[in-house]
């Protein structure tokens, strides 16, 4: 479907495409009332001020209901063990119960389903991220959930506008490479927080694992914009470093930066297990 052919749907029909999209029913009343939209950018970033600038917490926890739910073993064997992660590994059965442990802990803890944008993760990455989030509070799981399903709006509507024109997206704002200087490799596996200071105190506002290339492509949804503040990232080089069987004068780095626009920010990590730097990169 084109974008001009969203335009031409009738409002009950369109509103349930968007509300497939993200249900939340303020964010869809909101996206509605500028319906229809004169191209794919003004669609997005109609959506992204929305969510973060007028819907509150209520609204984030209401769209996390609308995702299925597939903690239980049963759904995650179908998903990581069956055709739908066709070229991704195979997920183990121990791998596939530690999820559902994981899933039932993460829900009964902050009250809500885990949310996170799976798309090309395997069952082992998703068992990394879930446990990792699990250290979190609950008022930072929101935080980064509600991040999360504003990738997933997005991925929604370039599957609902397949024939749309989606190139305007750029990467996260906020992108980091991590290179084990020791090795010569990229840092794989790293968990990454990204954090802001709330009322005195550093808060988790988005995370993730680097990927084989010692990236997170995906840290922040695309088009999402900070304000111009001083923010954290915390790398976990010491289970980086204990899975090698290391030890590390390090157990966390945490690299402190400000931004000054909404321009992207590149803040790579170079590490070893008794050094590191770090620098502005692009």
């Amino acid at each position: 479907m084109t974008l001009q052919e969203f335009n031409t749907l009738d409002k009950l029909t369109a509103r349930q495409h968007l509300f497939d999209c993200c249900g939340s029913t303020r964010w869809v009343d909101g996206m509605m009332s500028h319906f229809p939209f004169a191209s794919e950018k003004q669609l997005v970033d109609c959506a992204a001020t929305l969510w973060y600038d007028e819907c509150n917490e209520a609204d984030w926890r209401e769209s996390f209901t609308h995702h299925p739910k597939i903690g239980d073993v049963k759904s995650l064997t179908e998903k990581f063990a069956g055709k739908e992660q066709a070229g991704v590994a195979v997920a183990t059965q121990e791998t596939i119960q530690a999820l559902a442990q994981a899933n039932t802990d993460y829900e009964a803890k902050n009250g809500f389903i885990f949310i996170v944008c799976a798309t090309g993760k395997s069952a082992e990455e998703m068992l990394h991220i879930l446990v990792d989030r699990l250290q979190n509070t609950p008022e930072e799981e929101v935080r980064i959930a509600m991040g999360e399903q504003q990738k997933i709006s997005i991925i929604r509507f370039k599957k609902l506008l397949s024939e749309g024109d989606f190139r305007f997206l750029k990467v996260s704002q906020i992108t980091t490479h991590v290179l084990d200087t020791s090795l010569g490799l990229p840092g794989k596996a790293i968990s990454i927080r990204l954090q802001a200071k709330r009322n005195g105190v550093w808060q988790t506002l988005a995370q993730g694992i680097t990927n084989a290339d010692g990236r997170i492509p995906d840290l922040l949804p695309p088009e999402r914009h900070l304000k111009p503040d001083t923010y954290k990232m915390v790398f976990d080089t010491g289970s980086y470093y204990a899975r090698q069987n290391l030890k590390t004068f390090y157990p966390e780095v945490a690299i402190q930066f400000t931004t000054f626009d909404e321009t992207h920010y590149h803040v790579p990590l170079l590490v070893n297990p008794f050094g590191y730097s770090t620098y502005r990169g692009s």
